[in-house]
């Protein structure tokens, strides 16, 4: 089965990177295009309220990535793999926050990179261990933005979208779907 990425190898392709997270999901959609050139669409986040039931926000956050998905039709999700090494309680409601939007992803029919935030810095900054800040200011600038992305994870689903335009883009992730 050939991959719709393979498919559109050599053009520009438009990725949704999330941020996932019950309280604020981070998106942001990159066109990635030829000569690894960005180009900046929709971006922001979907915000629920700490008061209303879990599941409320769970729908909360599928019916609004949905919504753009819908909108804009990108070729490619990107997500950041989890990754927990202090705060295990907050993994759980990011874990099901990841599931709706790979169950979005999914239904829509996206294909899906997944990066660890390593790997985030490291396309981003080109330095793996890189702050926040510095992802931030990288964003900023590739993405030839006015100002800063607020809040911070618009700011990371920015950085995941431009890690999985380049990934998508790449040769090695050409391969890797004609396998």
């Amino acid at each position: 089965m050939e991959s719709n990425l393979y498919k559109k190898a050599g053009k520009a392709l438009l990725v949704l990177g999330i941020d996932p997270g019950t309280a604020i999901c981070g998106y942001g959609f990159v066109e990635a295009a030829q000569g690894n050139r960005l180009i900046p669409h929709e971006y922001g986040s979907v915000t629920t309220s700490a008061k209303a039931r879990m599941q409320d926000r769970l729908v909360k956050i599928y019916d609004e990535i949905d919504a753009l998905i819908q909108k804009y039709r990108p070729d490619a999700m990107g997500v950041e793999q989890l990754f927990f090494n202090r705060n295990v309680t907050t993994a759980i409601p990011v874990g099901q926050a990841r599931g709706v939007v790979l169950l979005a992803a999914a239904k829509n029919n996206l294909e899906i990179v997944e990066r660890t935030p390593l790997q985030v810095k490291q396309s981003v900054t080109g330095y793996g261990k890189a702050t926040k800040e510095q992802v931030i200011y990288m964003v900023t600038k590739l993405l030839h933005l006015p100002a800063p992305p607020k809040p911070d994870d618009t700011a990371d689903a920015l950085a995941i979208a431009i890690a999985a335009g380049y990934e998508a883009n790449s040769l090695p992730r050409r391969n890797f779907l004609e396998a």
